[in-house]
């Protein structure tokens, strides 16, 4: 059983591991760093699983959807006139591609396919991980994502840049 000892030693690897990533520069750095921070110490095996207090998900949720919710401006709304056609395309394509993505690991690498459907699906680390918890997966899912996470904030910016400059290069040339 979780004691307040051990959710504290959580939450501080968590807010130390977040820190540390902000420092980084990399999108979401404090969710990726908060995330590795507890999990390192989650893995060491030496601390019992995290057992929240009641309503402490919940609240946590409610937390999430309110962040993700004050994103949603007038902007945003204005812009999704313009953007509703590649937002649609873009959805279909990618939940699509998860899922065929989800089912091929679950066939070929003998992953449960709860966890390969919702590990694939195209959404981000908090929102799908939260899901994966409600069907009992909740920290197969975060890994995956997590390590998607990462990687995509690791190696997309690179490619980003070098994409841009070599359309650049030739769209002078």
């Amino acid at each position: 059983m979780s004691t307040p000892l051990n959710l504290l030693i959580y939450l501080l690897a968590g807010l130390g591991g977040g820190l540390l990533a902000l420092r980084t520069g990399i999108p979401a750095a404090p969710l990726a760093g908060a995330l590795l921070g507890a999990a390192l110490v989650s893995m060491t095996g030496r601390l019992d699983v995290a057992i929240w207090p009641a309503g402490t998900r919940t609240a946590l949720e409610i937390g999430i959807g309110t962040v993700i919710g004050t994103g949603l401006t007038a902007t945003a709304l204005t812009e999704l006139r313009q953007l509703w056609k590649p937002a649609i395309v873009i959805t279909v394509a990618l939940v699509a591609t998860g899922l065929v993505v989800g089912l091929l690991c679950s066939r070929l690498l003998g992953l449960d396919p709860t966890v390969a459907l919702l590990g694939a699906a195209p959404g981000g680390i908090s929102g799908m991980s939260l899901v994966g918890a409600e069907f009992g997966v909740g920290a197969a899912v975060a890994t995956l994502h997590a390590v998607r996470l990462i990687t995509v904030l690791l190696v997309l910016p690179i490619t980003v840049r070098f994409v841009l400059a070599f359309t650049a290069g030739h769209a002078s040339g």
